[in-house]
């Protein structure tokens, strides 16, 4: 087991904090009278809309492997069920491990290389930020004033500086010459072989202009879905707000739980809620109900893995292509 490091303690400290304070200034009671009060109809449209936004996120993935696997590719149902899989047991996970490396691991169990697998679900998280951030740039143009305000200007330039690096690494040839030469430099040769696998299977997309922008369209509709999502779970508490202000709110939220100041985002996401939907009159109680609906209906989201999970598809209890068991 790994000891906790005094920067995990305090991430998880400041998170909880940062969450009783939410809800003290919500108030328990009126939050959960405002949750009681939710209707049915508009949860469920909410919560059939997760599961087409996971769906396409499974399309995405396949699109980014058919480039390094071609005909040795598994069929999408399967890429399906890893993908629905990995959510559900990446609940599970510290966040230093998550959904992505049991995604992976897993799909090596059915011949696809370490490095390929690896290397698309890397390129499939940075093309998911990057919809993320330029959904929150046309939030920006709904709610100009927000670009005064230093929590967005700060998650806005650490993920612009993320997808950037991103496409040195893909893109850029001096980049590639001088990975080449820090990776010489690791320590053992089965890591140097393995680093520079992952790094000449991301490479490879550089060439491959189409599937790109197939995923960053598909990452951006992902985008659209999740604001429509929180739309409806506003509609069932009886938020009077118009759709075009959760699509103002909504990615400039994201953005700012994807900032590491605290624990998978526990905190700064109902902060974040607060924050943006009390600037246009909704009160405190109805913008923190709304923020926990949102959270649960992404575990409404993993759901299909759970029955996948259950119902025992082999090479999803195995971590790694040797048949290494791992127990979720």
């Amino acid at each position: 087991m790994k000891r906790p490091t005094f920067a995990g303690v305090f991430r998880l400290a400041f998170a909880l904090t940062l969450l009783g304070y939410t809800l003290w200034r919500a108030d328990p009671r009126e939050v959960w009278d405002v949750v009681r009060r939710a209707t049915l109809l508009p949860l469920l449209v909410a919560a059939a809309l997760v599961i087409v936004d996971r769906a396409i996120m499974a399309y995405r993935w396949f699109v980014l492997l058919r480039p390094l696997e071609g005909r040795d590719l598994p069929p999408f149902k399967i890429i399906l069920r890893i993908f629905f899989v990995s959510t559900f047991v990446g609940t599970f996970l510290p966040a230093s491990i998550g959904g992505d490396a049991v995604r992976a691991y897993s799909l090596s169990n059915h011949k696809v290389p370490i490095a390929d697998s690896m290397a698309s679900v890397v390129v499939d998280r940075m093309l998911g930020v990057l919809s993320v951030l330029l959904m929150a740039l046309l939030g920006l143009t709904i709610a100009r004033d927000l670009a005064a305000s230093r929590a967005v200007v700060l998650a806005l330039g650490v993920t612009a500086l993320l997808c950037l690096a991103a496409a040195v690494l893909i893109f850029s040839d001096t980049a590639d010459r001088l990975a080449e030469r820090l990776i010489a430099r690791l320590p053992g040769n089965r890591v140097r072989r393995a680093t520079s696998s992952l790094f000449g299977a991301i490479r490879r997309y550089s060439t491959h202009h189409g599937a790109l922008g197939n995923v960053l369209l598909s990452s951006v509709a992902v985008q659209v879905l999740r604001v429509i999502q929180a739309y409806f779970l506003g509609v069932s508490i009886g938020m009077q707000q118009p759709l075009i202000t959760y699509f103002a709110f909504v990615p400039l939220i994201l953005l700012i739980m994807f900032l590491p100041i605290t624990a998978n985002g526990i905190g700064t996401g109902q902060a974040a809620f607060l924050w943006l939907f009390s600037r246009v009159g909704t009160p405190h109680d109805e913008a923190f109900a709304l923020s926990i609906l949102f959270i649960a209906l992404g575990i409404v989201g993993n759901l299909p893995g759970a029955i996948y999970y259950l119902r025992g598809t082999p090479p999803e209890r195995r971590l790694g292509g040797a048949g290494d068991a791992i127990t979720p």
